[in-house]
């Protein structure tokens, strides 16, 4: 059920965009917010979004994965990131049409990239404290690509639930571990 709500979301954020160049109210006052930040500070911040960054996470993921003896989540730790990211390239970037500085920026590809690998962080260690860090990683990646003028905050927000969504999607169901046999 959250892989479809973030999908649909996804997809229903973007249509008031479509086809447009110009940002919305909340694009604006967030792209304002950052506004002040240094260019080196906006650079730093944009920085988790970077490919080098986004495949050593990724790896890490399928690592994590196999290290636990569980292939099949280390296929989908490299697929379900690559998949969301083809699909935001080939479909929903031509189909929204949004354009800023001369690129289709709806969702942000920076932001699928980063959040796939993310959400499979989170999924295979299942730990809160990768959660928060990921959620640190997404503002400030948010913030940056704001400030470099990259994106819109509605391109990031989209790219980020669209990313969860097709994650979550690809993932097996997590089974409960059998009960032991009393007999």
């Amino acid at each position: 059920m959250p892989a479809a709500v973030c999908g649909l979301l996804a997809l229903l954020l973007g249509l008031p965009f479509a086809g447009g160049t110009t940002p919305g109210a909340v694009d604006g006052a967030v792209a304002g917010a950052v506004a002040h930040l240094s260019p080196g500070v906006v650079r730093a911040l944009v920085l988790p979004t970077e490919p080098s960054v986004v495949l050593a996470l990724g790896l890490l993921g399928v690592y994590l994965c196999l290290r636990a003896g569980r292939r099949l989540e280390a296929g989908l730790a490299l697929a379900a990131p690559v998949l969301a990211i083809l699909l935001t390239g080939w479909v929903l970037k031509p189909l929204y049409d949004r354009w800023k500085n001369g690129t289709l920026v709806y969702p942000s590809g920076h932001t699928v990239s980063l959040v796939a690998v993310l959400t499979v962080l989170v999924l295979v260690t299942r730990r809160v404290v990768v959660a928060v860090l990921s959620a640190v990683a997404l503002l400030a990646a948010a913030a940056g690509l704001v400030g470099m003028g990259y994106h819109y905050l509605t391109d990031v927000v989209g790219g980020t639930l669209f990313a969860v969504s097709v994650v979550l999607f690809s993932w097996p169901a997590r089974r409960p571990a059998p009960a032991p046999s009393t007999g």
